[in-house]
Formats: structure tokens, C-alpha cells, sequence
């Protein structure tokens, strides 16, 4: 070899292509795979950001789910509360009338016993009226048998006192 002439054979080419790639291509393919790792690491952990974020997003949109179908359900069973209050309620009411109605009918009950009472109560002040007038008339009676009886034993004791004079 000769440097002005380039004569070169196709073997010591290809010797020479194959050292140098040799030489220079492990380097140049560690460059490229530390890139290409690095990049692959963004990309994987980009993947992986996005794979998170799109799982809280799924995450987000099943509890916004549940929460909704727990407040449906939740109206749902106040609803069904609010309907047997309402239900209780009338019966309180229904009861509240009867109770009202019993109560006026007892009152009427017992206005008509009182008025039995007060007739009763009229009668027996007549008949102690009755008594009174009777009690009266024995009392006079007496006053008069005792007037009767003592009159005359007066008048026989102060004859027979004035005849022993």
C-alpha cells in the first residue's frame, strides 16, 4: 500500500470495516441503548403516569357512582320513612278524632248522670223537707200531749193542795 494509491482490495477493506466496527460499534450501540434506555424509561414511566391517572379517573367516576346510587337509595328509604311518619301520623289523627268523639260522648254521659244525680238529690231534699215538717208536727204533738197531761196535773195538785190548806 502505497498512499498515492489507493489501491485497496475488497478483503482489506472488509478487514478494515470489520475492525473498525468493531472497535467503534459496541461504543455507538451503548450510546444508542443508554439513550433509547432513557427514553424507554420516560415513555414506560409517561405509560405508567397515564395508566395511574386514567385508574383515578375510572376510581373517581365509580365512587361519584356509588355516592350517587347511595343518595338515590338514601332519598329512596327517607321517602319510605317520610311515607309511614305520615301514615303513623294519620292514625294519630284518626285516634286523636275518636278519642275526641268518645270524649264528647262521655261528657254527654256523664251531664246526663250528673242531671240523675241532681234529680235524685232533689228528691231526697224533698223528703228531708218531708221529715223536717214531720219532725215539726211530733214536736208540737209532744208540746201539746205534755200541755194536755201537765195542765191538768198542775190544776189536780193545786186543788188538792188548796183543799189540804
Amino acid at each position: 500500500m502505497t498512499s498515492n494509491n489507493v489501491n485497496v482490495t475488497r478483503a482489506e477493506m472488509e478487514q478494515f470495516v470489520v475492525k473498525f466496527l468493531e472497535t467503534h460499534l459496541p461504543k455507538a450501540m451503548e450510546d444508542y441503548v443508554e439513550r433509547n434506555e432513557l427514553r424507554a424509561k420516560e415513555l414506560a414511566l409517561m405509560e405508567r403516569m397515564i395508566r395511574v391517572e386514567e385508574e383515578l379517573k375510572s376510581l373517581r367516576e365509580m365512587s361519584e357512582k356509588r355516592f350517587e346510587a347511595l343518595q338515590r337509595e338514601l332519598n329512596t328509604r327517607f321517602e319510605a320513612i317520610n311515607d309511614r311518619f305520615k301514615a303513623v301520623n294519620d292514625r294519630f289523627e284518626a285516634m286523636d278524632t275518636r278519642f275526641e268523639a268518645l270524649q264528647r260522648e262521655l261528657n254527654t254521659r256523664f251531664e246526663a248522670i250528673n242531671d240523675r244525680f241532681e234529680a235524685v238529690n232533689d228528691r231526697f231534699e224533698a223528703i228531708d223537707k218531708r221529715f223536717e215538717a214531720m219532725d215539726k208536727r211530733f214536736t208540737m204533738i209532744q208540746w201539746m200531749i205534755g200541755l194536755l197531761v201537765g195542765i191538768p196535773a198542775i190544776t189536780i195538785t193545786i186543788i188538792q193542795l188548796l183543799k189540804a190548806i
